[in-house]
């Protein structure tokens, strides 16, 4: 039985972290896991950046709140949930997700959660496991999946290369030129079709 395992932020929905950079003004949070490999230091410097500007949780939820699907991500979701299983692996938390996942029509998603003061501040963060989507994708082959696994970010290679077929959807350059062999696709019917055919 196959399983496909989505990554969310940039193959679904736009990157939340460059959508509140843009709302408060302030570049340095552009920074995402397609620029800083190390998650662990990415959000240390942004609950840092957090900190440093007096901003909070709502604020953030505000923000996303406002976000739309990237277009055609629902018509290619609703697509692929018809031929085979869909989970969205991720490294956002549930504080964000709820919005987006109810405008992409309530798929299953795995991700990870802050820890958040009572006035607001995040204070740290809690990921679900260790190299979260790598270990869930072995968890799921290790119980009969067959995995198809795809993404956009330093984070995602882990997944894509344990799974029998994996992809890169709308990579850097850079991402992209380091991993060759990765088939990389720009739009959502193409990227569909690489899927359905490694069903």
């Amino acid at each position: 039985m196959n399983i496909v395992c989505l990554d969310l932020e940039g193959v679904l929905v736009p990157e939340i972290w460059i959508a509140f950079a843009e709302k408060t003004g302030i570049p340095e949070f552009r920074r995402t896991t397609r620029d800083e490999p190390d998650y662990d230091k990415l959000m240390h410097y942004r609950i840092d950046l957090l900190d440093k500007h007096g901003l909070k949780l709502p604020q953030i939820q505000e923000v996303i709140s406002s976000m739309r699907p990237l277009i055609g991500a629902e018509e290619f979701l609703d697509q692929l949930r018809e031929r085979t299983q869909v989970l969205i692996l991720s490294d956002t938390f549930d504080q964000f997700s709820r919005p987006l996942m109810k405008k992409l029509n309530w798929p299953a998603i795995f991700c990870n959660s802050l820890d958040v003061s009572a006035d607001g501040r995040i204070t740290g963060y809690k990921l679900r496991c260790p190299q979260s989507k790598l270990t869930t994708v072995k968890a799921l082959q290790s119980c009969g999946f067959d995995t198809i696994a795809a993404g956009d970010s330093y984070n995602d290679l882990g997944m894509i290369r344990a799974s029998k077929a994996g992809f890169l959807f709308r990579s850097t350059d850079a991402i992209k030129a380091d991993n060759p062999d990765i088939p990389a696709f720009e739009t959502y019917d193409d990227f569909l079709n690489a899927i359905f055919a490694a069903l």
